[in-house]
């Protein structure tokens, strides 16, 4: 609690402004692959294909505007704009009837986060000192998974009153979800716009901008760098753990309240995670989470009773609270303070690029294309969790 006295107003508005947005996404984002296939009737390669597709274009918009933010000297904006652009992209499902229309929401909706999110963690870097960095980190990350536990329990109210009992989603239920989705959505721009202020000032004009380079950001970042690359192609959306857990019998509903338990973990867990990392090395947190990660995916590859999945996506959940913000501190770590903006933008990019061919080959493993035929739905899961133990390794022999 100590801790948390010292985190600045910047940090309590970005973290306001997360949990209004993940409330109105995860209201749909876990629902999206069930409207693909139970409604649309799209193959799992192709939702691989749309997943993998959406977060490549955030990734490059992310290294982009990391970069611009450092240039400019102003963060702020970009962080405005980029949530502005997704609240805009939500009406676009409520008249989808093909995957097309799905593709585009995705691509807008990737094209806002990928705006907003490195300078967004910048702002957030900017605006802690080093020593209380992995706690404001983990209270981000605590507040955004808070509004995806929020959005799930209101998805799961909608989705019972309209189908309860029914395995497959409809039409219906899936744009009532959508329009209700719109209101946090919205309240989530005017909260980033109002309570958030700046943390750098622009540049002189005698002084020369930052380059969009690799070099400047040092060995230790490059090193740290390739091992979440590595880590990431294996770590396919979670669209396949939706799918795998209806495959095993599991109703809408009660894929929802999976995922909503797998929120509340990971909320409460993320801040003691990150403050966590600031009093011992943070590869080792980083460390234990992605040998979490390697155990749960095991699991995924062979469970086949409701309780297994309950189980796993608690785990899932203290995985992610142990890593996404204690690796957004070693990125402030590790880059130099007035490049952090496209260190950030850097390190989304990579992730997020990774993520198309990690889709892609899990959607393949999985559907049996190719010369993948034969393989079966427990594949994917086997293939990321080798990559997890592998990258566990070396972040510990290699990066430092």
């Amino acid at each position: 609690m100590n801790r948390l006295t010292r985190v600045p107003r910047n940090i309590w508005a970005l973290s306001l402004t997360s949990f209004l947005r993940d409330v109105a996404s995860e209201m749909l984002v876990h629902l999206l692959p069930l409207f693909l296939a139970n409604v649309l009737g799209v193959r799992t390669s192709l939702i691989g294909l749309i997943e993998g597709v959406s977060e490549t274009t955030a990734s490059l918009m992310k290294l982009y505007s990391g970069w611009l933010s450092d240039k400019l000297g102003r963060r702020k904006e970009l962080t405005v704009g980029g949530y502005g652009v997704a609240a805009l992209a939500l009406p676009l499902l409520l008249i989808a009837r093909s995957w097309p229309a799905v593709l585009l929401y995705r691509f807008l909706d990737r094209l806002g986060k990928g705006v907003r999110t490195a300078p967004r963690d910048a702002l957030i870097a900017d605006s802690i000192t080093p020593e209380h960095r992995g706690a404001a980190f983990g209270l981000h990350r605590a507040a955004d998974t808070g509004g995806a536990f929020v959005g799930l329990l209101l998805a799961m109210l909608l989705v019972w009153r309209t189908q309860l009992g029914q395995l497959q989603l409809s039409a219906e239920t899936f744009r009532t979800v959508v329009a209700w989705a719109l209101i946090p959505a919205a309240l989530a721009v005017m909260v980033v716009a109002l309570g958030v202020r700046e943390t750098v000032k622009p540049r002189p004009k005698d002084t020369q901008p930052p380059r969009l380079s690799l070099h400047n950001l040092g060995r230790p970042f490059h090193r740290l760098l390739i091992v979440v690359i590595l880590f990431t192609l294996g770590n396919s959306a979670d669209a396949f753990l939706v799918l795998r857990a209806q495959r095993a019998g599991a109703s809408v509903i009660l894929v929802l309240a999976m995922i909503a338990g797998f929120n509340l973990v990971y909320s409460l867990l993320a801040t003691p995670a990150g403050a966590l990392s600031d009093r011992v090395d943070r590869r080792g947190v980083v460390i234990g989470g992605w040998l979490l990660y390697a155990l749960v995916y095991l699991g995924f590859a062979w469970a086949g009773q409701t309780w297994h999945f309950w189980l796993l996506y608690g785990l899932y959940g203290v995985y992610y609270a142990m890593t996404e913000g204690v690796v957004k501190a070693l990125v402030a770590d590790f880059a130099p303070a007035e490049q952090r903006g496209t260190a950030y933008g850097v390190y989304h990019a990579a992730v997020g690029l990774t993520a198309l061919p990690a889709s892609v080959i899990a959607g393949m493993l999985w559907q049996g294309v190719g010369p993948w035929t034969g393989f079966g739905p427990a594949v994917p899961f086997l293939f990321g969790g080798g990559l997890a133990l592998i990258a566990a390794l070396l972040l510990w022999v290699w990066v430092s």
